[in-house]
């Protein structure tokens, strides 16, 4: 078997550390062990935890607390993991036994792409469209779906574009996954993390081929927890588990308990809303830098996520605009390439407002200086 490389997570953990600004996350900053603690109660009783082994599945009031945002669900669709990358992997381990070919949108975040490949799947692009607000064509998936696919792979919100799925696609989604017997895999890390518009709809269906994947990374800013989570069939998780019992084990003890604290309903609640409050003020810096400082860069703007992707005017790989942003202004974005689209780079806005500003203004300064000099991509 041979592995296929992770170019997007390998490219982050290589720079991220060196650089002076990062805006290649994709979530809001981090919140602290005090906010998820609270009061001193709760501290106290934390720390008088031992640090033991958990139960291997996720504890049963984590898995019913996650379970209780999924109507229908109960502990048993429920399995706990080592972050939502752990979680695809697994699905994905197992979806390579039931088929040759998955479909999966395009751009998104490639780690099931690239699992998928590297357990001898097919994968057939769904391409989103820029010009329909990244959706795709309901057409196009038809097609796709003659292949006879054993899964959809969707990333809702998506990654990179912050779009969510319109209700004409998820219709088209769920009845084609449903007419092909297919499975619906729906990587919904980003749900919850809504700059505007109400709370992103699951595609989980408690009667359905359905198969959710989740985690406290973005929309909650706890990713050093690394709790995620798989909601399906109590069947597939049951599966699932054992599959588990060969990768990590169990999530962290002191993780499982800590995203208890954070996802009791009204914790969980007043997390969100921070978040959403990030995203809505440095949005506006965002936009206002666009707008005044380099009008060139185009986007549509995010619905969902700390993430916005700009299409840049030079002619120019966007591996190669990247790497001569960290050389030259020792920035960090994500080049569009690392989500199978070129000509397009991510950009971070969860960050520290001064912080923010700072990393954009050396984007502005690196744009400016390569436009003085560099090609421009031909228009049409």
């Amino acid at each position: 078997m041979k592995v296929e490389p992770f170019e997007m997570e390998r490219f982050q953990s290589t720079w991220q550390n060196v650089v002076e600004y990062n805006l290649s996350d994709s979530g809001v900053r981090p919140l602290h062990f005090r906010d998820v603690l609270a009061d001193e109660t709760t501290a106290a009783r934390f720390l008088d935890y031992p640090v033991a082994y958990s139960q291997t599945n996720g504890t049963p009031e984590l898995r019913e607390t996650i379970a209780g945002m999924y109507p229908g669900a109960s502990a048993r669709n429920v399995l706990v993991t080592n972050g939502s990358s752990e979680a695809n992997f697994l699905v994905m381990w197992y979806l390579a036994q039931s088929g040759a070919t998955i479909v999966h949108t395009v751009p998104s975040y490639l780690q099931i792409w690239g699992l998928a490949r590297t357990f001898g799947l097919r994968v057939h692009p769904l391409p989103l469209d820029e010009r329909r607000n990244w959706q795709f064509d309901p057409e196009h998936l038809k097609k796709a779906m003659a292949r006879k696919p054993c899964a959809i792979a969707v990333c809702n919100p998506n990654n990179p574009t912050g779009a969510v799925i319109g209700p004409e696609e998820r219709k088209a989604l769920i009845d084609g996954a449903r007419d092909a017997r297919a499975w619906l895999l729906s990587d919904e890390v980003f749900q919850g993390a809504e700059r505007v518009g109400t709370h992103t709809r699951s595609l989980w269906d408690p009667d359905g081929k359905t198969v959710i994947t989740n985690g406290l990374s973005k929309a909650y800013g706890l990713p050093g927890l690394r709790i995620g989570w798989i909601v399906g069939p109590e069947d597939l998780i049951s599966s699932l588990w054992s599959h588990h019992d060969y990768t990590t084990i169990s999530p962290a003890f002191l993780s499982d308990r800590l995203a208890q604290l954070a996802l009791e309903p009204r914790r969980r609640k007043a997390i969100l809303r921070r978040t959403r409050a990030i995203l809505r003020t440095n949005y506006g810096i965002l936009e206002r830098w666009i707008e005044g400082v380099y009008p060139e860069l185009a986007y549509v703007p995010p619905t969902a996520g700390a993430i916005c992707f700009l299409r840049y005017p030079f002619d120019l790989k966007s591996g190669e605009l990247a790497m001569r942003l960290i050389k030259e202004q020792s920035t960090l974005v994500v080049p569009g390439e690392h989500f199978g689209l070129d000509g397009y780079l991510r950009v971070c806005y969860g960050a520290s407002r001064d912080y923010l500003i700072v990393g954009l203004g050396r984007i502005a300064a690196f744009l400016k200086e390569l436009g003085s000099k560099g090609p421009r991509r031909r228009k049409g």
